[in-house]
């Protein structure tokens, strides 16, 4: 398993139960608090920073374990994980360009920022999960 694609893996490790933990806890809020009255700033921040810190710390244990075991394992990027990385950035991109122009409906609608928030944060996770699936599936499948 190459450098980068333990990386995506250890981002995906960390990231989709943070996902997962903070839409939980909006369904849980939302379901006993007026939406106007949920309290979504720390919940938001905090899953985003315990996602982020998980992913460098399971990358890094990963890596020093992968490091041991093979020595002489390249820890850089060639011409194909560059490739990869691309044509997944274009993926999860369009994700993200939804989930912002539906910020900007809701803008534009004078929406609540609660759920001008919600927009943003499901197009930055949509984007990374999907970005970092459709890495995993070129790694593993080829790239046509």
């Amino acid at each position: 398993m190459s450098y980068e694609e333990r990386n995506t893996w250890a981002g995906l490790i960390a990231s989709v139960p943070a996902i997962v933990a903070y839409v939980v806890w909006m369904l849980v809020e939302g379901a006993r608090t007026p939406v106007a009255e949920i309290v979504w700033v720390w919940p938001m921040l905090g899953t985003i920073v315990v996602g982020l810190v998980a992913a460098i710390l399971i990358a890094i244990v990963w890596g020093m374990i992968a490091g041991a075991r093979d020595p002489d394992l390249e820890h850089r990027a060639d011409v194909r994980d560059r490739e990869i990385a691309q044509r997944a950035e274009r993926v999860g991109q369009a994700f993200l360009v939804i989930g912002g122009l539906v910020a900007l409906v809701l803008c534009a609608v004078q929406a609540p920022w609660f759920w001008i928030a919600q927009a943003l944060y499901a197009g930055f996770a949509v984007s990374a999960v999907i970005s970092s699936l459709t890495r995993l599936a070129l790694y593993r499948g080829g790239m046509p």
